[in-house]
């Protein structure tokens, strides 16, 4: 029998871990899951970043267990750095005794680093793909097996809209992210025939600390709505920029029910400014 709810997902006794919980898209995202009902392993390398937010919302919800769905999940704090193989594998093990296993994995953890292309040094190439896509590697094949075991999960990874058109300034982020962006496809075919659905969301320009980073000035928000045409930027046709809320509501349509015939699929929340 489904658990599907018109109009509402459904996540009560599902175990979800997001990394990149501390901030802006992966707090966004692991927010989201509690309230509808799972039990989130929130993780972040900065620990006390995530363990504080969480303190707060589970002292807010009396850390209420979930049964019907309409009742908040529970919440847990680890830090976790996804670059790290052992750390991601002893954390994994550590979750699944703490909370159950994993049903959900959302791989939000990311780093930014720009310049142009010829003047990356080595270290802003090798961190940026060792967080943005080795991480995604680590965290995926710790949890993948046990979904197939199971017969049923949902892996997520937040790319960016940067994965799928050339920016300048970014070819490290945007190479690390269509490299995520593929190897989460090809996890979702090899996997597929056990019930494991992998898909991908691709925010643009989202109002977070990192997209934040990048403003020089008051100005930065506008450019960013109508576009730069000495960086061949398009502007963004629905004329607002993403909270987000926007970014985590996708996701979690991903990992519910309601997109249990959804995989290997590229969702795009970027108000239009890819043109896709």
């Amino acid at each position: 029998m489904s658990d599907r709810v018109p109009g509402r997902p459904r996540l009560a006794g599902r175990v979800a871990l997001v990394t990149g919980a501390g901030q802006g898209i992966g707090e966004a995202v692991a927010r989201s899951l509690h309230v509808l009902g799972a039990t989130v392993a929130a993780t972040d390398l900065r620990g006390p970043t995530v363990t504080t937010w969480v303190d707060e919302l589970n002292r807010d919800t009396g850390d209420t267990t979930p049964g019907t769905g309409t009742e908040p999940g529970v919440a847990r704090a680890y830090q976790l750095d996804v670059t790290d193989r052992h750390a991601v594998d002893e954390r994994v093990a550590r979750i699944e005794r703490d909370l159950g296993p994993i049903d959900i994995l959302v791989n939000v953890a990311g780093v930014l680093r720009t310049a142009p292309a010829a003047e990356l040094t080595d270290e802003d190439w090798s961190l940026t793909f060792a967080v943005n896509t080795t991480g995604v590697f680590h965290t995926s094949r710790a949890v993948a097996p046990g979904m197939a075991e199971r017969g049923a999960g949902s892996i997520v990874t937040v790319a960016s809209n940067a994965a799928g058109i050339p920016r300048t300034g970014m070819a490290a982020y945007a190479a690390s992210k269509a490299a995520a962006v593929m190897f989460t496809k090809c996890v979702g075919l090899e996997y597929a025939r056990h019930g494991v659905r992998c898909n991908v969301v691709a925010p643009g320009s989202t109002d977070t600390p990192m997209q934040r980073s990048l403003w020089t000035d008051d100005e930065a928000p506008r450019r960013v709505l109508e576009g730069d045409l000495a960086t061949y930027r398009t502007g963004i046709p629905l004329a607002r920029i993403a909270d987000p809320q926007d970014v985590a509501d996708a996701v979690v349509f991903l990992c519910s029910e309601q997109a249990r015939h959804i995989t290997m699929q590229d969702l795009y929340v970027d108000g239009g400014a890819t043109l896709r």
